[in-house]
């Protein structure tokens, strides 16, 4: 599932901020038996077999691209659809930090046709046994489903067209520039810009796959991962992975069920426990004993979770404060602390610029690094083939790449469908997105479409090479490139979100495409089969992630108010974006725009500096994007994720073969549990039962009062 580095808010595949963590970086790939290292290069020898990925399953009968794609493997497909979703969209309405959930997809899907296969087998009814094609289905299907979760901009482009984040951002809050969700729009929408970026760059993955021979870190991983479980020794070991997973699923959803008892109002509960004080908790330093995150951070690099706990320490520790000490000054000191114009604004347009700053110089670093793979390419005369040509010949080809290549290249797609594809979906979404979006005109829908294909390869491509997906910076390109087009007089900031959506949809789905291609190609599984997985997968998220969003809209009245369980933090910050993109800076506080200077710049600088000392202490340099997240929530989470590296940390030196082969598996129980305790927590709301007691934690002088009024 796609955007962002640490899925931050522009870099790897798999996201935080608003984006995915990117998976194929900090995985642990279980089984790094020499045989399972295979597709390198060496020769077609019986030495290069016999540390062959593809010799294991030598002997074993291919199913057909019709056979990988059966009935259980969508059932449970859309079972993990959902489960997935609820998690990424707690995920994205609280903090923006989403892992990626590639190994929990892998694994669970290994698990339920497993077990299915199993009791049919025992009862004599198994007609088709369970195969790593068909795993590699379930695994695509559940991340493009649980994907549009992220892309459809449920906690930021989309939810930011809100009244309820409109009236928190006090500038340009005509009607013209507001829409509130209504899952009809919300569904044809999401149906309408989600399958273009499919279509894309549909005929380049043999250049991307084959001839290019691009990487996809996340995709190689996965891949790894579901060739291993389908070896006996994988098996064994993924059984236990899941016996792990279920344990800690079931701790973190009693876990949730019982704070749930204690949080009567809002400030109640073990979330507002104030661990290192009360001057501490007023600045948003606490753990909030929250199992996703600590979960979270187990799975996240430590440089994530280090780089976030800088950032809040430097904005709730040291800025906030001195800012705070300004009012009067600086600001107003008639203006609550929410309002725009006073320390809020403050608070969202530094992390802004932060975002911005860090994004730009990713954008050109990974536009740099595509025109320089580009080069060398046309330098090695590998001149781009066309689809239907025969790959350059090498002068040797491991026998894995002799195999796959033979399999990918066997189940061809047309191209004629991709373009047909593509141009009559653009056709329909012309007409259909200017219904929806009045302020976005026809023909600013048109001039994407034309771009898009361009930056979908460029995103695809960078993707390969670097494992980061920059969906979140075109979107954001396309906001002020729209928005400023429009004018702030003709709903200018609706029409710069409504462009941010279309042009991220299609952005991520082409970059979420290739990594699937990727896995297919690692895996045999037919080109054709992933294809029709990922547009079965992506339907099921237009419907699924809708339905979840609109729980949680309808259940919690507060949903998106700062403060609240559910902030949806980045619905404000692309909102403000947009507002930025129309407006210019003249509606910012004093001091504010030369803050938000020396944090873009500040942004870019300490990634050139990351870029140029080497990978050996560049791992001690914060990375900008994880830095800029809590500069408006706090640190909370923060403490959450550190914690859970610290367990992580703690395991490594104790018995690190077991923590790597078993870590994956525990975070993503302790995600799980928590994120699917979302459910019933929206059902009981929704039918009006509150919580029976409320736990809040007072200093001495204020219980003193509120004992003093109660026997009064």
């Amino acid at each position: 599932m796609a955007d962002g580095g640490v899925h931050g808010d522009s870099q790897g595949n798999a996201t935080f901020s608003i984006e995915r963590i990117p998976a194929g970086r900090d995985m642990i790939i279980e089984n790094e038996d020499p045989r399972l290292g295979g597709g390198g290069g060496g020769g077609g020898d019986s030495d290069d077999k016999l540390h062959s990925v593809e010799m294991i399953f030598k002997g074993k009968v291919q199913p057909s691209w019709r056979e990988q794609l059966t009935v259980r493997a969508f059932v449970v497909s859309f079972v993990l659809g959902v489960l997935f979703t609820f998690i990424v969209m707690k995920l994205n309405l609280t903090t923006g930090i989403i892992p990626s959930l590639n190994v929990s997809a892998g694994l669970l899907g290994f698990f339920f046709v497993k077990t299915w296969t199993k009791f049919l087998e025992k009862s004599g009814m198994l007609k088709q046994p369970f195969t790593r094609q068909e795993n590699t289905v379930i695994q695509t299907c559940v991340v493009a489903s649980s994907g549009i979760a992220f892309s459809g901009g449920f906690g930021s482009y989309l939810f930011g067209m809100s009244s309820i984040i409109a009236k928190d951002s006090t500038e340009s809050n005509a009607a013209q520039n507001i829409k509130d969700p209504s899952l009809s729009w919300i569904i044809g929408f999401l149906f309408t810009v989600s399958f273009l970026g499919l279509f894309s760059v549909l005929p380049l993955r043999k250049i991307m796959i084959i001839d290019y021979k691009l990487t996809y870190p996340s995709g190689t991983a996965t891949a790894h991962l579901i060739n291993s479980f389908h070896t006996p020794q994988g098996a064994k070991l993924a059984r236990k992975q899941v016996r792990a997973l279920g344990k800690f699923f079931s701790f973190s959803f009693i876990w949730g069920f019982f704070q749930w008892f204690f949080t009567a109002a809002d400030g109640c509960g073990f979330s507002s426990f104030p661990t290192f004080g009360l001057k501490a908790y007023d600045n948003r330093f606490y753990f909030d004993f929250s199992a996703t995150y600590v979960g979270v951070g187990m799975i996240c690099p430590y440089l994530i979770n280090i780089s976030v706990l800088v950032g809040g320490i430097l904005s709730w520790g040291i800025m906030w404060p001195l800012i705070k000490n300004r009012k009067g000054d600086w600001y107003s000191a008639d203006l609550s602390e929410s309002n725009l114009h006073g320390l809020q604004g403050y608070k969202v347009f530094v992390s802004i610029a932060m975002i911005l700053g860090d994004g730009i110089y990713n954008f050109v670093k990974v536009l740099g690094r595509t025109i320089q793979g580009f080069i060398q390419q046309y330098n090695t005369k590998e001149i781009i083939p066309v689809s239907d040509r025969k790959s350059p010949e090498k002068s040797s080809i491991s026998y894995d790449d002799e195999v796959r290549t033979k399999l990918f290249l066997k189940d061809g797609i047309p191209v004629w469908i991709s373009i047909s594809g593509y141009v009559a979906i653009a056709a329909i979404s012309i007409g259909i997105i200017p219904q929806i979006f009045h302020q976005m005109k026809w023909y600013y829908v048109l001039v994407i479409y034309i771009v898009a294909p361009a930056l979908a390869f460029c995103n695809a491509y960078g993707c390969g090479l670097t494992d980061w997906s920059l969906a979140s910076t075109y979107g954001k390109l396309a906001i002020f490139a729209i928005g400023a087009w429009a004018g702030e007089a003709h709903g200018g900031v609706l029409a710069g979100l409504a462009a941010c959506g279309v042009m991220m949809n299609i952005v991520s789905t082409a970059s979420d495409l290739m990594q699937d291609f990727k896995t297919g190609y690692m895996t045999l599984a037919s080109p054709r089969s992933m294809f029709v997985s990922q547009i079965i997968g992506t339907a099921m998220g237009c419907l699924i992630s809708p339905c979840v969003f609109w729980l949680f809209y309808k259940a919690f009245d507060n949903l998106g108010s700062p403060g609240s369980a559910y902030p949806a933090p980045y619905a404000l910050v692309y909102r403000n974006i947009s507002i930025l993109g129309v407006e210019g800076f003249g509606s910012l506080p004093q001091h504010c725009l030369t803050l938000c200077y020396i944090f873009f710049f500040g942004a870019i600088a300490i990634n050139l500096i990351r870029d140029t000392i080497g990978k050996k202490w560049a791992k001690y340099i914060p990375l900008p994007m994880a830095m800029a997240i809590p500069f408006y929530l706090g640190s909370y989470f923060a403490i959450d994720m550190c914690v859970g590296s610290l367990i992580l940390f703690i395991w490594r030196k104790l018995n690190k073969a077991k923590a790597d082969a078993f870590a994956p598996a525990v975070a993503s129980g302790l995600i799980c549990g928590d994120g699917i305790w979302t459910l019933p927590s929206s059902i009981l709301a929704l039918l009006g039962v509150q919580p029976p007691i409320c736990m809040k934690f007072l200093s001495r002088g204020a219980n003193a009062r509120v004992d003093a009024f109660l026997s009064s």
